[in-house]
Order: structure tokens, then C-alpha cells, then sequence
């Protein structure tokens, strides 16, 4: 029987950062900085994109408007009505 030897083997190769998904919440953080930081009100043009789809309502600062549409806008309502509900008093 032939020993195998490492250069036999399948080897994984993976690059940091690229396949970790970003999660919803930090998603909507991100964003939300970014439109302070251009002083929109964020709240108004979070829920904006959000009714409408359409992405001028999120900024390209800070790679925000990417960053919006790398999540399907239901994966994004679901987070906050899930957020909501479990902090409700």
C-alpha cells in the first residue's frame, strides 16, 4: 500500500472576509451611520428603500448603498419586526 503523501491531498483554500455574509443587523448599522454622517434622517430613508426598493434613498458613502442590496429588502423588514418583537416591554 502507497502512503499518500500531502501533495495527494485536497487541500481548502480560503480568503478572510470573503465568504463571511454580513448579517442583517450590521447591515442596517452600517447604513444608518452613513446616512448620519451625510445628516439624512435615517429612519425616513431606511424605510424609504425599504417600501420602495429603490436604492437612491441610501447613500454611496461609506459603500452603503452596496451594502443595502447585498440583503433582499424582506431578509432586512424581517430583522427589524424581529428585533422589535423581542425587545418589546
Amino acid at each position: 500500500m502507497l502512503a499518500m503523501s500531502s501533495m495527494d491531498k485536497t487541500m481548502k483554500f480560503s480568503v478572510k472576509g470573503e465568504d463571511v455574509e454580513s448579517s442583517s443587523q450590521d447591515i442596517l448599522l452600517t447604513v444608518h451611520e452613513a446616512l448620519l454622517e451625510k445628516e439624512y434622517n435615517p429612519i425616513n430613508q431606511i424605510v424609504g428603500y425599504l417600501l420602495s426598493g429603490d436604492p437612491a434613498y441610501i447613500p454611496r458613502h461609506n459603500n452603503a448603498r452596496s451594502l443595502i442590496r447585498k440583503k433582499e429588502r424582506d431578509e432586512l423588514i424581517e430583522e427589524l419586526v424581529r428585533f422589535y418583537l423581542n425587545n418589546k416591554k
